[in-house]
């Protein structure tokens, strides 16, 4: 074992630097190590051929290390060249170490300018782009600012390149000062954001600003407000506007937003902000010094521009606005109270009728609380059923008798009273209401004619809103099935404005009725604009001359020939004329010599409850005629 011993000792002198064994070398502290120990020749080859097998083993271990080492070298170099982002490294003296082909093509610089030792202002001067103004002045303050950077050593800077696009880069600054940076084109998601930015403040469908972004311009021009400066705000909204969607659908109401969002643009200028706050609700804000002036120009010049028909296809539409206007600072130095009291305006404007615009006073609002409450009052009403219909006669002239009655609805409030229809109905239109209380009208109408004898018809007002946001002919349907009633015995009376909404949807209604057998009734004839254009589109089977052609039949000639031509036109169109509001005795001879089908008024009996209804039936078989105390008491 010396042997070994030593024979490893001389070997280890012939082992080179690089970890090889030098043969020649080794022969020899072999040959010398045998003649020392001659006796152990056979462990010292046997030595000897286990160190050539060890260098052997070792010299192919370093070839594969080194062949790996090649492989990775190259993935590395395909990896980094080949990434979606940009990569550059920078030295403490602000010279280019390392970067990719990405780093270049993002900034348009060549090979040849991103060579190592570059600097970062060589690079910028070649660079088809410069920092973009907003990010260098946020730069700047990050500098005086830690709240403005992520981290103390990571900094932001953005590019704006030549063709458009935006380049930002991540610079993360290492403790030596060298940095690490990672540039990405962000052109694609930043677009993406301005367009969700510009989606959350404006409207789609008209690019308008939009409520939020309406308010914000609001709160400005209150900030800026100078002291001897008014602000106006007007709240427009389109009258009956829905009707338009229910009967012509929603992509053609879009539509004629689109259109009513230009003329009114139009009309506002481009020195008013205009918004669209809701479906066919709209906002202007109007600033200067010479108001309620020029708020008041510029109502009635949309007022005009609105009143011009609008058309769809071969389709005129016909739209008219109201509008609710509130100046700041008399009606409000904050923005809330601006577009409340603005609103408020606009409720009266539409209660007084529409189609015109109310200034904001201190007295609308507690108006409007009244309104609500009665609103609430009304709602819990049609739950309850706290209506009841009173009937008024209808009365034949040439067989002197009663031959119907005209049901008038009643509320009577357990604290308020008795509520007068022009009071609530009205409001009911507007809020959607008259859907529920109508149908209730319907059933309760049928039910109480069943009760009466066969030849007594009823006769019911429908509301243009019933035709448009309710299924008419099957609430009609279910209402006589209800009470066993034959449709002969029904008349639906509507006014000149069912047909005005919308004459081509609301036409196969009527036909539709008036194939069953129910009978149609046009009512207030002549107070309109068209009635008689209207009287030759349906067959109807009565006009009811509205109680404002009666009033001085008896003594003013014209009013007498006015109402001898109408009952001529009816006889002439083959319909019934019944004349409402008849009071006195001269009237009612008048209308006989002028061979009037109906009479309906005072003089024969004012609205009674349904209880009363056959007294007065039994009052007619008895006496014929009811023109006695009892009768219109």
């Amino acid at each position: 074992m010396k042997a070994e011993a030593l024979f490893w000792q001389q070997c280890s002198q012939a082992v080179t630097a690089d970890g090889s064994v030098d043969a020649q070398r080794l022969m020899e502290l072999v040959i010398a190590t045998y003649r020392v120990h001659e006796s152990d020749y056979d462990e010292i080859e046997r030595c000897a051929e286990t160190l050539l097998r060890e260098n052997h083993r070792l010299r192919g271990n370093m070839s594969a290390l080194s062949q790996a080492f090649d492989g990775q070298q190259r993935l590395f170099e395909i990896i980094f060249n080949n990434l979606p982002l940009g990569l550059s490294v920078f030295d403490a003296d602000q010279r280019l170490t390392l970067s990719n082909i990405r780093f270049g093509q993002l900034f348009g610089l060549t090979q040849d300018d991103v060579t190592a030792g570059a600097t970062i202002a060589d690079l910028i001067d070649k660079m088809r782009g410069a920092e973009g103004a907003g990010a260098k002045a946020a730069r700047r303050a990050g500098r005086h600012s830690s709240a403005t950077a992520t981290s103390s050593n990571i900094r932001r800077r953005e590019w704006l390149m030549d063709d458009g696009r935006i380049v930002q880069s991540m610079v993360t600054i290492l403790a030596d000062g060298s940095s690490i940076a990672i540039h990405a084109d962000i052109t694609e998601d930043r677009e993406a954001a301005e367009r969700i930015t510009y989606l959350a403040h404006h409207d789609p469908l008209t690019g308008l600003p939009n409520r939020i972004h309406f308010r914000e311009q609001v709160d400005a021009a209150l900030a800026q407000r100078k002291p001897n400066e008014q602000i106006a705000l007007v709240h427009l909204n389109l009258d009956r506007f829905k009707l338009i969607n229910n009967t012509m659908g929603v992509s053609v109401g879009d539509k004629i937003l689109q259109q009513v969002a230009e003329r009114i643009r139009a009309s506002a200028g481009s020195e008013n902000t205009l918004a669209r706050l809701g479906s066919d609700e709209f906002a202007i804000l109007q600033t200067g010094r010479q108001q309620p002036r020029n708020v008041t120009v510029l109502a009635e010049q949309i007022r005009r521009e609105l009143s011009q028909p609008i058309l769809h296809g071969e389709k005129q539409v016909e739209l008219s606005v109201s509008m609710g206007i509130a100046i700041a600072p008399d009606d409000g130095k904050e923005t809330d109270i601006l577009l409340k009291n603005a609103a408020v305006a606009l409720s009266h404007a539409k209660a007084d009728g529409r189609k015109r615009e109310r200034f904001f006073a201190g007295e609308m609002e507690a108006q409007m609380q009244l309104r609500h409450a009665l609103e609430a009052d009304l709602r819990a009403a049609v739950e309850r059923e706290e209506f009841e219909l009173h009937y008024q006669p209808l009365y034949d002239l040439s067989q002197h008798r009663i031959c119907g009655f005209e049901a008038l609805i009643r509320w009577n409030h357990p604290i308020r009273g008795r509520v007068a229809p022009m009071d609530f109905i009205p409001l009911a239109e507007e809020v959607g209401l008259i859907v529920d209380i109508g149908r209730w009208v319907l059933r309760r109408a049928c039910s109480d004619a069943a009760q009466w004898p066969e030849g007594i018809k009823v006769a019911v007002n429908v509301s243009a809103i019933q035709f448009s946001s309710s299924d008419l002919t099957q609430d009609v349907s279910e209402a006589l099935a209800a009470a066993a009633l034959s449709p002969s015995r029904l008349e639906l009376e509507i006014t000149e404005s069912v047909l005005m909404e919308n004459l081509s949807e609301v036409l196969p209604i009527l036909h539709a009725l008036k194939e069953r057998g129910i009978r149609i009734s046009m009512d207030d004839f002549g107070t309109g604009y068209s009635s008689l254009s209207y009287l030759s589109s349906f067959p109807f089977d009565k006009i009811k001359i509205d109680k404002s052609f009666v009033y001085d039949i008896v003594e003013n000639k014209e009013a007498h020939a006015i109402m001898h031509a109408i009952i001529l036109l009816g006889d002439a169109l083959g319909m019934r004329v019944t004349v409402e509001g008849v009071e006195t005795a001269a009237q009612l001879a008048l209308l006989e010599r002028e061979e009037c089908d109906e009479i309906q008024g005072y003089h024969i009996s004012p609205p009674r409850p349904a209880p009363d209804v056959p007294n007065l039936l039994s009052l007619m078989r008895n006496g014929g005629e009811l023109h006695s105390r009892e009768a219109r008491r």
